[in-house]
């Protein structure tokens, strides 16, 4: 699982530290560079004015052993003349063979070099160049190396550990000293980055806050992003002068779909109120027709019986269309309890009537068995109330719209199953049968007014394709929601409903 990306606010304050880090490396860098350069120069001068003390010592010519100089065993003579300080080398060998070696420690005592210690010192060039050495044993030394006569060889030293342990004394300090300056830094960077991201976060707020409201219908506000952060000198004011722009044309345009919508809505709402009074004419007129104690020519009495079926049709059509132009405009519904066992039984047992072919099976709660098709009014059936608060008419005709529904688009023999329970505060209202399913493509638009699969086209089912869409609008302005599984062979429609407390 990636891991969720750090902040803008974070990843700024990161850089700038970063960025401080960076050159406070590289001036300490520089600048202990510089200061142990100064620190060998110095030594390299102390060294030279050694170096010169020893080659004036006496026995730095050529003695023999044990002819005017020293013992093999003691000190250089290097060592032993006046000036030389503690941390003080000495490497002399006489061209007779003869080798003293040794150094002052920090008492001004005098120890000698091991034979590693003096192989080192014995490979220095003699140019009398300043070299460092590592010696073993010893740390790194600075070393300068002459011949004061041929076959001999004087190599004096001095210790670079005073110069290890300044540098090391001063690079502690430093990183010390960056330490804390990056901590400060860091510090005033987050609170810095943090005042001036708030008019970005405002922004953002803006957007959030538009985007939560319910732009799918109604009249619309948006609201804008304040003056003070649309700034067009900053980035910050030029996102948020843009946001302002963006939401004006989108409130417009929402503006504009609205009062497309309240005029259709209006139109199809008039048009349907006034079709029911010529409708209701023109079925009673057939019907006088048909009725007539003269004689009628059966093909009048034929097409008086095709007008009076569609005019029962298109009554249908615009009650329906009047119902769904009512529930838009927000009309209130009745608030009664209603007891959706007692509706599922009265619509199972008229979907029975209805298709006689299918097969109708009943859950209800408290059932110790699921009724059948027949067996609705068992006596020993005990159901409990399953009471939701709504208008009783409207979700009556929920449940006959979901049974229809199954009725017209299942082949017969399909076995249809109505289930009422109560869950967590909710009545749940389940149809669903072991037809041919849902196309997938339609699924999205189910809903959606006159949304008909192809099988459904033709108007000898009677649909108009509004069944569900007055499902969908009566359950919503009752609280609640309907969700559909369109898989073939267990074509499920669930509707939720608030249980009335």
């Amino acid at each position: 699982m990636r891991s969720p990306r750090p902040t803008l606010r974070r990843r700024l304050v990161a850089v700038v530290i970063g960025l401080l880090a960076v050159a406070a490396a590289t001036m300490g860098a520089v600048s202990t560079l510089a200061l142990r350069g100064t620190l060998v120069t110095q030594l390299d001068i102390r060294l030279q004015a050694s170096a010169d003390r020893a080659a004036k010592a006496p026995d730095g010519r050529t003695p023999l052993p044990g002819e005017g100089g020293l013992p093999a065993g003691d000190p250089p003579a290097g060592l032993t003349v006046r000036g030389q300080g503690a941390g003080t080398l000495n490497l002399t060998v006489f061209s007779s063979g003869l080798v003293r070696a040794g150094y002052l420690d920090r008492s001004g005592a005098f120890l000698p070099l091991d034979a590693a210690q003096r192989d080192v010192l014995a490979a220095v060039p003699a140019d009398g160049m300043p070299r460092t050495v590592t010696l073993p044993g010893l740390g790194s030394w600075r070393v300068v190396a002459v011949a004061p006569h041929p076959g001999g060889l004087l190599v004096t030293g001095l210790s670079m550990a005073e110069i290890s342990s300044t540098v090391r004394s001063y690079l502690i300090g430093e990183a010390a000293i960056a330490g804390l300056g990056l901590a400060v830094a860091g510090l005033a960077g987050t609170v810095l980055v943090r005042r001036e991201m708030e008019p970005l976060e405002r922004v953002a707020a803006t957007a959030a806050r538009v985007s939560e409201q319910p732009l799918e219908r109604g009249a619309v506000v948006l609201e804008r992003v304040p003056e003070g952060d649309t700034d067009a000198t900053t980035e910050v004011g030029q996102v948020g002068a843009a946001l302002n722009r963006m939401l004006g044309h989108v409130e417009s345009a929402l503006a504009a779909r609205h009062e497309s919508e309240m005029q259709v809505r209006q139109f199809v709402a008039d048009a349907s109120h006034e079709l029911r009074t010529p409708l209701a004419s023109i079925r009673g007129y057939a019907e006088l027709v048909r009725r007539l104690p003269e004689p009628v020519p059966p093909d009048a009495v034929h097409a008086m019986e095709r007008v009076e079926s569609e005019s029962v049709r298109m009554t249908a059509l615009v009650e329906d269309l009047l119902l769904l132009a009512r529930l838009d405009a927000g009309r209130a519904l009745d608030r009664t309890e209603v007891d959706l066992a007692a509706l599922a039984v009265d619509a199972v047992t008229d979907a029975h009537a209805a298709g006689p072919r299918h097969t109708w099976r009943l859950e209800l709660p408290g059932a110790d068995v699921p009724p059948a098709t027949g067996d609705l009014d068992a006596p020993d059936t005990e159901i409990e109330p399953a009471v939701a608060l709504g208008d009783e008419h409207r979700l009556r005709q929920v449940l006959a719209n979901l049974l229809a529904n199954a009725r017209v688009h299942t082949p017969e023999g399909t076995t249809v199953v109505t289930s009422v329970w109560c869950r967590d505060g909710e009545v749940l209202v389940q149809v669903r049968d072991d037809g041919p399913g849902i196309a997938p493509d339609l699924v999205p638009r189910l809903f959606q007014r006159f949304a008909r699969g192809d099988a459904a086209r033709s108007p000898k089912d009677g649909s108009t394709g509004l069944g569900l869409a007055i499902v969908h609008a009566v359950v919503t302005a009752h609280g609640g929601r309907i969700e559909v599984d369109g898989t073939p062979g267990a074509t499920t429609f669930t509707v939720h409903l608030p249980a009335a407390t």
